[in-house]
């Protein structure tokens, strides 16, 4: 029971903290930064940075970040993995509770059963030594312990289990819509972003029609 009483503090603790950094860190998906990436999408840079500016969202930040650097005229490519990076720290400090809180709600049952086991083995010890005749107390004694330990473990796994499967089902939701944000962003053409390959495919061919003009020009002469 004290061992059960330490991981529903710990827990609780742990459910608090969460709720704390979700109101104030947790990347959420509001109407502003809607209407800054369709800004982005028609075109309107200057006022998608005004919608996604002075915002405390930090998903707001991540995509300014983004739009910023796209203006500048890096790639995909060139971004992928810092954006990455800076995608994955916006979860980051909801991984620790949740691990933590998916650890309570699997171990809280077997701490109970573990409890319903030594509580049985009590029951049997004292009949084993009453030699046919155990005082109920002691009996009573024994099977209270294993039922009640078993209820506690169960009482406390329950919630946590609920609130650590509602934990991670969010994470998911923002991590998609994280993506989602993130692939309209990229797949909108950047003005001034004609790919590498492209440029140089157009040069050739640009210098090998004027060398081709240009001996024209010669046999015309001769």
């Amino acid at each position: 029971m004290g061992v059960l009483l330490a991981i529903s503090v710990l827990g609780l603790g742990t459910a608090l903290y969460t709720l704390v950094i979700s109101l104030l860190q947790a990347p959420r998906l509001n109407r502003r930064i809607r209407d800054g990436v369709d800004q982005w999408c028609d075109g309107e840079d200057d006022a998608a940075r005004r919608s996604l500016s002075g915002q405390r969202n930090p998903l707001a930040g991540l995509l300014a970040f983004v739009m910023h650097r796209r203006s500048q005229g890096e790639t995909e490519s060139s971004l992928r993995d810092e954006v990455a990076r800076r995608a994955q720290r916006l979860l980051l400090p909801f991984e620790s509770p949740l691990k933590i809180l998916e650890v309570i709600a699997a171990l809280a049952p077997l701490i109970g059963l573990l409890g319903t086991v030594m509580g049985m083995m009590t029951a049997f010890d004292a009949m084993a030594n009453a030699q046919g005749q155990a005082d109920p107390a002691e009996l009573s004694g024994g099977i209270y312990e294993a039922l009640s330990t078993t209820a506690t473990g169960l009482a406390i796994a329950i919630p946590f289990a609920a609130i650590a499967a509602w934990m991670e089902f969010r994470m998911r939701r923002m991590q998609q819509h994280i993506n989602d944000l993130l692939v309209r962003i990229f797949r909108r053409e950047v003005p001034g972003n004609q790919p590498r390959e492209a440029v140089t495919a157009t040069g050739a061919q640009q210098h090998s029609d004027d060398h081709r003009q240009e001996n024209t020009q010669r046999h015309a002469m001769a």
